[in-house]
């Protein structure tokens, strides 16, 4: 065995050692899950933690940015800064000061897909906590001035991102893999689809979106089940049944091009698509487990191995599987010297290659299965946040409320013969490629000098 994939195999085995015998994830393994419905029929999945007086609530509504209507593109992204600058019969002022006397924290944010909320508060000043949050979901005032102000932080970021390189290419990457799907719209918007969103607009799409049949709901912390279903009808038992979303089709990203952004920069970025892998495929933990050996760990994969240790091309390379409600796709990144840029590409290329025609060796299989169970608990149950936001995209992705009881038997399950099979099926396509920098000919011809 060569000494690159030793190492590889050797420091996975330790970094699965050490997740393995952390008793406090073992704890969260082990975590009771508790499904919550409201008399109003409100769902939500709670976790019972009575050891720290803190309450975490996050919740997601389908349709996201994605439902930007044409024209109106940024109107999810500046609704979802609104809702903590009044609500009901508070102002701004008066309801960031009932926020603070609370001692909450709320958030909102906009994602492709969805619309998510989030809330963190003292147990003992819940009440008054799910108070606030029930106001800005069912009542947020999109009063002018708060729509102004927020609008021009919005503006502000696009007008910074036209004069950088990496959002000006990334934007031209999505209308490039996906056209005129709602994908490729900026999620932020341009400068005249903001200046033409008014208050009717948002009002218009909050009654559409905010409604019980999208609503996603997890609970983690010092509330017990009775209680709960009680705070769920308050805040959300009086939304609308059913919302009212526009159809969004499925797209495959367009491979098989080469996209050259050039600009006179010392470093080039790269980026390329294959096809992805829909999350209820019965292929998907073959092609987690293939992208973890590919580019997924951030220091055993090859793809780190062979740009980054053997030939210190880049500071990092990565590959992940990006998976969307309406397409899907495995992205790897990099970044190196200008000068190198296209022996940098060759040699990602090289080793995707590689990958498609013999996939991973049974040894780095094994590792990477016993990592990726081991690392679960620390990368998504390590507070009370983060396993809120765990379920909500278990609930998203359908996976039962058992799913985190089953997840190490159906990655044990998965065969060699099964990840190679993933391997040829998702990397033997000719993929898309990014490159932002100086002309890769360009720099070919300078290094033959």
């Amino acid at each position: 065995m060569e000494e690159g994939g030793l190492y590889r195999i050797v420091a996975t085995f330790c970094f699965a050692l050490f997740f393995l015998l952390l008793p406090a994830l073992a704890a969260h393994a082990e975590m009771n899950i508790q499904e919550v419905k409201s008399k109003k029929g409100v769902a939500a999945w709670l976790v019972e933690d009575h050891s720290i007086p803190l309450v975490a609530i996050r919740f997601v509504f389908d349709g996201g940015t994605a439902q930007d209507p044409a024209g109106q593109e940024g109107l999810v992204n500046l609704m979802t800064g609104l809702f903590d600058e009044g609500a009901g019969d508070l102002d701004c002022d008066a309801f960031q000061l009932k926020l603070d006397d609370a001692g909450a924290e709320m958030s909102f944010e906009a994602a492709r897909d969805g619309t998510y909320g989030s809330m963190r508060m003292l147990s003992d000043q819940r009440d008054e906590a799910f108070g606030l949050l029930k106001l800005a979901v069912n009542s947020p005032r999109f009063d002018k001035a708060p729509i102004d102000r927020v609008r021009a932080q919005v503006l502000s970021g696009i007008l910074a991102n036209e004069r950088d390189p990496d959002t000006v290419a990334q934007q031209r990457w999505l209308r490039a893999i996906y056209g005129q799907h709602p994908y490729a719209r900026p999620d932020q918007g341009t400068r005249e689809s903001l200046a033409g969103i008014t208050a009717d607009d948002l009002r218009a799409f909050h009654k559409a979106n905010f409604a019980r049949g999208g609503l996603h709901v997890a609970v983690v912390g010092d509330i017990d089940a009775a209680t709960l279903s009680g705070k769920l009808d308050e805040v959300f038992g009086d939304l609308p049944q059913k919302q009212t979303l526009a159809p969004v089709a499925d797209v495959k990203p367009k491979l098989g091009q080469q996209l050259e952004v050039n600009y006179d920069l010392p470093q080039t970025s790269l980026q390329l698509a294959w096809p992805g892998v829909k999350r209820n495929s019965p292929d998907f933990y073959a092609a987690v487990l293939m992208n973890e050996i590919l580019g997924g760990s951030t220091f055993t994969s090859r793809l780190f191995e062979e740009v980054r240790e053997k030939r210190g091309l880049a500071y990092g390379v990565s590959s992940d599987l990006v998976d969307h409600a309406h397409s899907n796709a495995l992205l790897v990144t990099t970044a190196t010297r200008s000068d190198r840029a296209a022996e940098t590409l060759s040699i990602v290329r090289k080793v995707v290659k590689e990958m498609a025609e013999n996939g991973p060796t049974e040894e780095e299989l094994a590792a990477t299965k016993k990592y990726m169970i081991g690392a679960y608990a620390i990368n998504n149950l390590d507070s009370s946040s983060s396993i809120a936001a765990t379920l909500v995209e278990l609930q998203l992705d359908n996976l039962g409320i058992d799913y985190i009881k089953r997840r190490a038997a159906l990655i044990d399950a998965v065969t060699l013969a099964d990840v190679k099979a993933a391997a040829r099926k998702l990397l033997s396509a000719d993929p898309a490629v990014m490159v932002i920098g100086p002309p890769l000919v360009q720099l070919a011809g300078a290094g033959k000098g």
